[in-house]
């Protein structure tokens, strides 16, 4: 019974009065009298102030629209999964990833993996590393990339890669004439930056303070990709992971070595304790081969032996 009193009463907050009220929900004005009577009764408080026939709140009503909407929500979302589950039932494989691998390379593995979701779905959502792992969490995904800068403590947990920063350039630009380039280059030009506290941005800093220089920053970001698009457009010059450098290899822009390893990294999660699908597994392999060719694709870009332009490692490295 309290349910139906407690939908009655949303009703009658978001619609502004009883008579609208009983319209939307079907009754008559006395039944929705009646039930607002009954909650107040069971609260023990008065909810509405009764004033020539009108309904006026009381923050007491208010505050506990508050509640109630949370409760709603929580059903909304429980009603949505349901529906999902009947609609794709149980094929379908939750992928949620930071931007930086996420927008364009792992559509690009999963364009290598299409026949393997012929009799299923894969839900893929791009958002910030700690959505990620909220999401993972909370069981609302199967597998996630997220960036370093991330605990993945009570999830299960594996470095995917790590991979190196490279430079950045409009066409044209004087330093893409160089085969490495330094911090000290870098300063000499207006920088485009991550966002301040970014664990790469920070990286970055404490790397300039060793070789005495401060870089010229003109425009902060959070995502690579808004980095390349900022460089592209000639605000500055920036420091980007060469995952999202591939992306950008034909579209007017040059990457350089940068001659200080500045280091970007992904890791996988997974909810405890379950073991990976053969479709996750499946997936690991395919990101580390694409890798390759794309790290391999983007070195061949770049002046200088193929072993100067060390862009990806899969393992942890020291130092």
């Amino acid at each position: 019974m309290l349910e139906r009193e407690l939908e009655i009463f949303r009703t009658v907050m978001t619609a502004g009065s009883a008579t609208r009220a009983a319209r939307l929900l079907g009754l008559s004005q006395s039944a929705v009298s009646q039930s607002l009577q009954r909650l107040e009764k069971r609260a023990g408080l008065a909810l509405f102030h009764r004033a020539a026939g009108k309904l006026q709140p009381t923050r007491e009503a208010a505050a506990l629209l508050v509640e109630v909407q949370r409760h709603y929500v929580g059903l909304d979302l429980i009603e949505h999964r349901l529906r999902t589950l009947s609609q794709l039932g149980a094929g379908r494989v939750r992928i949620a990833s930071f931007p930086g691998p996420g927008v364009a390379f792992l559509p690009r593995v999963l364009g290598e993996l299409a026949a393997e979701c012929e009799h299923g779905m894969v839900s893929l959502q791009i958002m910030g590393s700690q959505d990620v792992r909220d999401r993972v969490l909370r069981g609302e995904a199967d597998f996630g990339l997220v960036s370093d800068d991330v605990s993945v403590s009570g999830l299960e947990h594996a470095l995917f890669a790590h991979y190196f920063g490279v430079v950045a350039l409009p066409a044209g630009h004087a330093l893409a004439n160089e085969a490495v380039i330094t911090p000290r280059q870098i300063a000499a030009y207006p920088f485009i930056s991550l966002n301040p506290d970014d664990a790469v941005s920070v990286r970055l800093d404490a790397l300039c303070a060793q070789h005495g220089v401060r870089l010229r920053t003109v425009m902060e970001c959070p995502y690579t990709i808004s980095l390349c698009e900022l460089v592209r457009n000639r605000v500055g010059i920036a420091i980007v992971n060469p995952i999202t450098a591939y992306d950008y290899l034909h579209a007017g822009l040059v990457f350089r070595p940068f001659s200080a390893r500045l280091d970007f990294s992904a890791s996988s999660i997974r909810p405890a304790p379950h073991a990976p699908s053969q479709f996750i597994q499946a997936l690991l392999a395919a990101m580390r081969s694409r890798l390759e060719r794309d790290m391999r694709a983007l070195r061949e870009t770049m002046p200088g032996p193929a072993e100067h332009n060390h862009l990806h490692q899969f393992q942890k490295l020291s130092g």
